[in-house]
C-alpha cells in the first residue's frame, strides 16, 4: 500500500504506484501524457516520454563514473554493448584519470 499526496486529498492510500489525483489507477496512456507534460512544462527541447527516464539514469551513472559491466547488470541489459552507448556519451569521463 503507499502512501501519496493528491492536490485534492492530502494523503491517498492506495495500493497502486501510479495513481490519478482521484487515487484510481493511472492508465497507460494518462501516464505517457503526464510524462509529455512535464517536459513541455521543463521546457526541455526534445519530447520526452518514459524510457526517456531510464536513459537518463544509464547517462547518470556513467558520468558519476560508475563500473560499465555494474552499470550492465543494475540496467539489465543481456548485450553489453547496449550499455557502451551511455559510457559513450560522457565526454569526460576519462577526465583527471590519471591523477598526480
Amino acid at each position: 500500500m503507499h502512501r501519496l499526496r493528491s492536490k485534492t486529498h492530502p494523503y491517498v492510500h492506495s495500493p497502486y504506484v501510479f495513481i490519478t489525483e482521484r487515487g484510481g489507477l493511472a492508465t497507460t496512456a494518462g501516464f505517457l501524457k503526464t510524462i509529455a507534460r512535464i517536459g513541455e512544462a521543463a521546457k526541455l527541447p526534445f519530447a520526452i516520454h518514459p524510457h526517456t527516464l531510464r536513459h537518463s539514469t544509464g547517462c547518470k551513472l556513467a558520468n558519476d563514473g560508475h563500473d560499465t559491466r555494474a552499470l550492465q547488470h543494475y540496467m539489465g541489459h543481456k548485450n553489453i554493448m547496449h550499455t557502451v552507448r551511455y559510457t559513450d556519451m560522457a565526454p569526460d569521463r576519462f577526465k583527471n584519470f590519471w591523477k598526480d
